[in-house]
């Protein structure tokens, strides 16, 4: 199984960005989401932003992650 998770762009430089994963900080190559910008929520895997999201949408995946995260603790 693939997962992706959503992250925040806080630095961008041509194909090249920084994001927050809740207090994470991670370079991810942005060449697949040009016109992301800083601000921007973008959907991460394996090291690439692969799609450009809405902040609702982030936060729809952010609560999807922590019901799972519940249930295996559970």
């Amino acid at each position: 199984m693939c997962l992706a998770v959503p992250g925040k762009i806080i630095k961008r430089e041509a194909d090249e960005a920084v994001v927050d994963l809740h207090g994470s900080q991670i370079a991810v190559s942005a060449a697949l989401v040009p016109d992301a910008g800083l601000g921007d929520w973008v959907l991460i895997h394996a090291g690439f932003a692969i799609q450009q999201l809405s902040c609702t949408d982030a936060e729809e995946t952010f609560a999807v992650l922590e019901d799972i995260r519940r249930l295996e603790q559970a």
